[in-house]
Parts: C-alpha cells; structure tokens; sequence
C-alpha cells in the first residue's frame, strides 16, 4: 500500500492519476492534510512508502513533493504565470508537469502521453493545429501555399478519399509543444496528429451546421461483464418493465421534436447496456419508434450497438436492416475461451463465429468489432491470437480498447480479492492492434483516454474509408449537440456561437426511477436545448 498525501483537496484528482499511473500494481491510499509546516513542507509521520504532494496556498504557488521510502528525495519549483488570467490554468498545467517530472526521475519511467491526463487528446490536438494549413488535399497534391506537406505515417485519406496532408512545420512545431507542455511521447504525438487531421476533414460538414446526433440507451444486458461500469440490468429481471421503458423513450423523441423544433439528427446511436438483448418483438417495438420520430432516409449513420453475440439472431439482423440501421457491433473482447467465462460473457467464441457470420449474410457491411487489452490473465500471446483470429472475420472496424479499472465494476472488487492484473506488455498488445487493423487496410480514426487505463494508453478506433464510426468522432470531439434519451444518459448542448461553451444534463439512472419522473427528464432536456414555440 503506497500513501498518498496531499494538502489540496482540489488537486486530489490530477495528483491521485499522476501516480497511479506511474504505481498501476500498488493500492493507492489518499490522505487530505490541511496544514503546511513554516517551511512549505507537508508534516511527516516517518512512515516509508509515502508520498508527499504539496502546493502552497501562498500566491507564489510553490510546488513541493517529497518520498519517503528507505530515503527522502525532495524536490520543489516556483510556478510562474504571465496574467492573472492565465494564473490558474498555468499553475495546474504546471504542477501536473512537475510531478510528472519528478515521478519519472524517481521510478526511472516516463508515460506514453506524460502529464496529459484528459480524455480527449485530439481535441486538444486539432485545437493546436487549427490555423494551420493541415487539411485534405488530393493525393500528390501539397498545401495551398505550396508548403512542403507529408502524409501522417503512410495513407492517411478522408472519406471522400482525398489524401490527409499535414505540413512538416506544423507537425514539428505540435510535437514539440505536445512534448513541452506535457511530455507526451513522439509516438502518441504523430498518432494524435495523424487522427485530428482525419477527424478535422470528416468533421468538416458537421463544425458550422445546427445538427445534432441522438442517442438512445438501452439499459439491460444478458449479463453483467466483469469491467462493466456501464447502466445496465439482467434483462430477465426487467422483462415486465421493458414495454413500459420503450414508450418511455417514444415519448421523449416525441418531445425531441418540439423542443429541436423539427430538425432531424445527422446520426443515431442506439446503445447501452446490450440493445440487441431485447426479444426480436420488442426490438421491433423500439426500432418502429424510431422510425415514426426520425426521417431514417436523412441519416448519414444509424447505428445499434448489438454487442453481445449471445444476444443476436438471424430474426433480429433482419429487423435491423428492415428498419434502416447501417452500423452494428459484434464483440468479441477476446476470442480466449477462459477469459469469456471469466469476465462473465457467458458466449463462446463459436457464438462470436456464428453471429458475425449472420451478420454478413443479413447484409450489414459495416460491423465493427471490440477488443480489450488488459483482460485478467491474459498474457501478450493470448491478445496476439486474439487479434489474429478476428483478422479472418475481416471486419470493416476494430475498437482497441485498454481496460481501465472502473469504481462501479465488479473489476474493482476482483482486483481486491485477486490483487492487481499482471502479464500483459500494453504497449506491445497494443502495437499488435495498430498492425491487425493495418493488414486490414483501416487506419485509425479517432481515439479517446480514461483513468485508470492499463499502460495509461488510450482506447483507439480502427476503420475502412468510409466505415468511419461517425458518433464516436462527433462525441469525442464536441461539435455537435448529442440529445441523449433514456436511463443513465447524458445530453450534450454544444454553443456555436463562438463561445465554447458546452453544457450537460444528465437522466436518472435507475429504470423506476426514470420512468415514474419521466417528465421532469424531458423537462431538462427542454431548459437545456431551449424549447422554441
């Protein structure tokens, strides 16, 4: 058990992610010290494995950050800010870098993405690269202004097929300053560039219009996974409830309607939870809602998130396609027999063959499929099978996920029991996935980070030209409003006026909860995107 304290509550979560990422296999203990010694420095209590992070509450903002395990190794910095209005971004970036530093000098490690802890770092990305002359150009065509250009590590093309072009300049000058403000390695950063320039040219049609895309979350499983963090209930327990639950949602995209004031989304995703655990009658029920609230034909992506190949038949394939969907899941996370019982999938991998193969013959040329890197007991070998046996399904994408650990999983409980997971090289599992997905002609798409990742890597999307996940960008990336309906759902008001500004509201999270107070969900939704007569 390694202690961790810190004498500002404030800063607990990037402090709590900076050494969890550099100590994945300790236990972490958090202790909040309200006071400061006269000379800045954190009382100690003579225990070893501690860890001292403090930044004093003076204007100087004086960093400190001392170990305490067999020897003391202090270090300190005097954080500078040019405006008062920069004070106190400045200040966080700049402590997020000192401790990252001094934990890399420390543990003799550094991070593939260093200090930067968000979620989104091709937001960022496309953020630094905006202005520049990085955009899509016929392929052996070079930037307007005649600047010398290169393709990001090889084709890299929209979907319009036009060659992603990023001036050398640029590349250099958001390296160095990805390096320098974060110390995110050379790998991540042309990774990173590679995808935001990608993004940035699909994005294109979605950046200046008032779309907006629709969610709608279906919050019941066969089972629960192991990792799930997810809103999600037996199926089986519920299945008095599940008609209820569907008018529930008919009724909000009703209401969608009006408060939208009759525009219809770009895309819709159905997801959850498992949507495809749903009997092929009530899936009926559910897609027949959507097709009596949304213009289907105007849709340049529908989506179902099948999931579960236990939950998927022949009968409800063809629902699917009878109703317009486009864009379905079938997923495997591992094609190891042991692992699947483990984490609860209660499927075979025969059952991952057989749905995939039905989903082929129901028609659907869009499928992608999930894999995570990290799963218990699984060892590089055991991922590299993996990879090679859904390389023969030939799917249109591939989601590599790397397992973050969860508070509300049931993975939490189990390292507990267990201790922390152990065998896997992350970085090599997940270099396996980037040339998986390159033998198979895709590219990587978008990408996104969250706590607790194995590595501290980042959860990257793989897919054919034009079989691009077109909600993932659009949620990572926030141009585009997301209404969200149904249980444990999050809406997403996204201002193009200029301002930046992004504003949430969220929906309950248990099903008799939401649909005893579905009014006043509506009404969030309505206070949120304006409801206009």
């Amino acid at each position: 058990m390694l202690t961790l304290k810190i004498n500002r509550e404030e800063n607990e979560y990037d402090v709590y992610a900076m050494v969890t990422s550099f100590y994945p296999e300790q236990g972490i203990k958090v202790v909040i010290e309200d006071s400061e010694s006269e000379s800045g420095e954190m009382d100690a209590d003579g225990s070893a494995d501690t860890i001292f992070a403090s930044l004093s509450q003076e204007k100087s903002e004086r960093g400190f950050i001392r170990f305490v395990s067999g020897e003391i190794i202090a270090r300190d910095a005097l954080f500078v800010f040019k405006t008062a209005e920069e004070e106190l971004t400045a200040v966080k970036r700049q402590w997020k870098l000192f401790l990252y530093d001094t934990l890399s000098e420390y543990t003799g490690r550094t991070l593939p993405w260093g200090a930067l802890t968000g979620v989104r770092p091709t937001k960022l990305i496309m953020g630094m690269l905006a202005g520049t002359s990085a955009t899509a150009y016929p392929s052996g065509q070079n930037a307007d202004d005649g600047s010398e250009a290169e393709e990001i590590s090889g084709q890299n093309a929209d979907s319009t097929g036009k060659t992603i072009e990023v001036p050398k300049a640029d590349i250099q000058r958001v390296k160095q300053d990805l390096y320098e403000r974060y110390r995110v390695s050379d790998e991540k950063a042309e990774l990173g560039i590679r995808i935001a320039a990608l993004e940035g040219s699909i994005l294109k049609p979605f950046i200046n219009d008032d779309g907006y895309s629709l969610y709608i979350g279906i919050p019941f499983c066969p089972s629960r996974c192991l990792y799930c963090s997810f809103t999600a209930f037996p199926i089986d327990a519920y299945s008095d409830r599940v008609r209820s639950y569907l008018d529930a949602l008919k009724y909000e995209m009703e209401q969608m309607r009006i408060y939208m004031k009759g525009k219809e989304p770009d895309t819709v995703y159905v997801g959850g939870g498992t949507p495809t655990s749903l009997d092929e009658q009530s899936l009926e029920v559910l897609l027949s809602y959507i097709d009596e609230c949304v213009d289907i034909k105007a849709l340049k992506e529908f989506t179902v998130e099948a999931g579960r190949p236990d939950s998927i038949t022949p009968g409800k394939l063809n629902v699917m396609k009878k109703y317009g969907v486009t864009r379905i899941s079938v997923n495997p996370q591992t094609m190891k027999e042991e692992t699947l019982q483990l984490i609860g999938r209660r499927h075979t991998t025969e059952d991952i063959r057989r749905a995939f193969s039905e989903a082929r013959d129901a028609g659907f040329d869009n499928i992608n499929m999930d894999m995570i890197l990290g799963l218990p007991g699984e060892t590089l070998s055991d991922v590299e099978r993996s990879f090679d046996e859904i390389a023969e399904f030939k799917p249109d994408s591939i989601t590599a996920h790397s397992l973050a650990v969860k508070r509300a999983s049931r993975m939490k409980q189990w390292i507990a029991e267990h201790g922390a997971i152990k065998g896997l090289d992350a970085d090599k599992a997940m270099l396996k996935a980037h040339e998986t997905a390159a033998a198979l002609g895709m590219k990587p798409y978008y990408l996104y980070r969250q706590k607790n990742m194995a590595g501290s890597l980042e959860n990257t999307g793989f897919a054919l030209d034009g079989k691009y996940g077109l909600y993932n960008i659009l949620i990572m990336e926030e141009v585009q409003s997301i209404v969200a309906i149904g249980v444990g759902t999050v809406s997403k008001r996204v201002h193009k006026d200029g301002s930046g500004l992004i504003e949430r509201c969220d929906t309950h999270k248990d099903v008799s909860l939401y649909l005893s107070d579905l009014e006043a969900m509506v009404e969030r939704k309505r206070k949120l995107f304006g409801e206009r007569k």
